[in-house]
């Protein structure tokens, strides 16, 4: 049984990642198992710790920074980091399992970096940003102000989308789960 693969799955808040890996991992061909990621953001209601995040306060996540014990992490607002536990990658890895991925662009450059051949990086990209603004107003998860501020992280995210291997654009939903499918199957099975 060889190490599984890692693919890394990015977009900007509302690009529709989650809802695309949760349509992915239901295809067991793919052999793809989540990587949950730590987070120092409350959870929202109807998450649960060691399920949808790893909840951890400010104090106990800088302290897994300085031990190595993340593969990547970045501070996407003042005092809320995100990040990737080593531990997650190994276990799913050496289970003969994909790791499948969801992080922010900028993590996810940093982690097709570090596995290099032994990682595919796809980039989820809006239709437009309009479509974005429109999709986050319909979500109602967000301020005003919170979703200007994620308009203009999405702009700049955007920017970086050709540092990935692969760019799905999620006009229509279930073409892009066919597309990023697609694009894992190649990948697995070269």
């Amino acid at each position: 049984m060889g190490k599984g693969k890692l693919i890394i799955i990015s977009a900007p808040s509302g690009c529709g990642k989650s809802t695309i890996i949760n349509e992915l991992i239901k295809n067991s061909d793919l052999k793809l198992e989540f990587s949950i990621s730590a987070t120092t953001r409350e959870p929202r209601r109807g998450e649960k710790n060691g399920v949808n995040y790893y909840f951890m306060s400010v104090d106990d996540f800088r302290r897994a920074i300085d031990n190595n014990q993340l593969i990547e992490y970045e501070e996407v607002y003042p005092g809320r980091f995100y990040g990737t536990p080593r531990s997650e990658i190994e276990r799913i890895r050496n289970m003969g399992r994909n790791v499948i991925l969801d992080i922010d662009v900028m993590g996810g450059i940093n982690v097709k970096h570090l596995f290099g051949d032994d990682a595919l990086s796809i980039f989820i990209q809006p239709p437009s940003i309009d479509t974005l603004r429109q999709r986050l107003e319909t979500r109602g998860t967000d301020t005003p102000e919170a979703i200007a501020q994620r308009v203009e992280k999405a702009s700049f995210e955007i920017a970086q989308a050709d540092k990935f291997d692969k760019v799905v654009v999620n006009n229509r939903l279930d073409v892009a789960v066919n597309e990023t499918e697609e694009l894992i199957k190649a990948f697995i099975n070269s």
